[in-house]
Parts: structure tokens; sequence; C-alpha cells
């Protein structure tokens, strides 16, 4: 179960709950949310594979590989390097497809703060954050702001958690890999 302190004071808590197929094997994630406890929305069905992917980009990003390693902090590090990227956006899906029931967003913004000089003029310094934004069913916002630390420790938390309802599979494979295999044949072959 992930959670964060949002800037309002209030704790969000996102836990991986398991899709489960008609015979009831898990096969995908579902997010469920919650504000100080109370329950606040379920969002993002199927969501772990991008999950997954999300997760492994803030890692090397944070490494400094492509376009992130020109940012000299690894805290101002991040996949995307559009100045305001959305990463992720989950949002409730009924089945004939209508949205509403409560959203789970994360976008990067770049910030610029002013550094006072003291024997030399000032400057302007840019950071990067990830800005996590839930919205429940009645509407109301709540929003963390993460340095890519931050965000990397909670996505890989949630992908971590998600992979272990799901029996240990890992999400980051493609899950079209194996479309159309035929589960018997193969077996017993060393």
């Amino acid at each position: 179960m992930g959670g964060l302190r949002c800037v309002d004071g209030s704790f969000l808590t996102v836990t991986p709950v398991a899709c489960t197929d008609s015979v009831g094997a898990p096969y995908e994630i579902t997010l469920e949310l919650r504000r100080d406890g109370t329950p606040y929305g379920t969002v993002g069905e199927r969501c772990g594979w991008v999950l997954a992917r999300v997760a492994r980009g803030v890692d090397e990003a944070r490494q400094g590989r492509g376009e992130a390693r020109r940012w000299s902090d690894p805290d101002d590090r991040f996949p995307d390097e559009a100045p305001d990227s959305e990463l992720f956006s989950f949002r409730y899906r009924t089945r004939s497809g209508t949205v509403g029931g409560g959203e789970l967003r994360c976008q990067l913004r770049t910030i610029p703060m002013w550094v006072p000089g003291r024997e030399r003029p000032g400057r302007w310094r840019l950071t990067r954050r990830a800005f996590v934004e839930a919205w429940g069913a009645g509407g109301v916002g709540m929003r963390a702001v993460l340095t890519s630390a931050e965000l990397a420790s909670f996505v890989r938390g949630l992908v971590d958690e998600a992979e272990g309802c799901l029996g240990g599979r890992n999400l980051a494979r493609n899950p079209v890999e194996d479309l159309g295999r035929n589960p018997i044949e193969g077996a017993g072959r060393g």
C-alpha cells in the first residue's frame, strides 16, 4: 500500500487490487484510493503495465540516461523532458466506457526559483517536480509534490505490491508476448 502526504495535510493511500478473470485468476490490477482512511475512488483498471513502465523510466532518468542527464540534481530528473508533461493518468471507467468516480494522475512541472546572490548577482534555478493529483467521486482534489526520488519510491512500491497480489507475475513483461500461446504446449521440455 503506497501513500503520499498531500499539501493540504491529508494522506492519500493507493492500494493495488487484483483484477480477476472469469475463473478467478488474477491477471492485472486496479488502484483503490483512500483519503485519510476513507474510501475515495477506484481508478486505473489494468494499469499495472503502465506503472511498471513509469517506475523503470524514473529509475533510468535518475541514473542520468537520455535527456535527463542535463539536469545536474537527480531529484530533478524525470523520464519525459517536455516542460509540463503527464507521466500517467488513471480514471474510473464503467463497462459502458463512461468516465467518472475518481482519477489519479502525475504531471511534471518545471518550477523557476530565484536564488539571491551575496557577492554576485542572483540567478534563476530551475527545478522539476512531479505533481501527483487525485480526485474522488465527489470531485474533491488532493495534491502531493514529489522529487524524482520520492516518485520512484512511491511507484516502485506500488509495482512491488501489485506483483505480489498477482502471485509474483512480472508487470514489466509485455502482456501481448504470450497472446494466443497454448499453455500446455512445451510443457515438460527442459
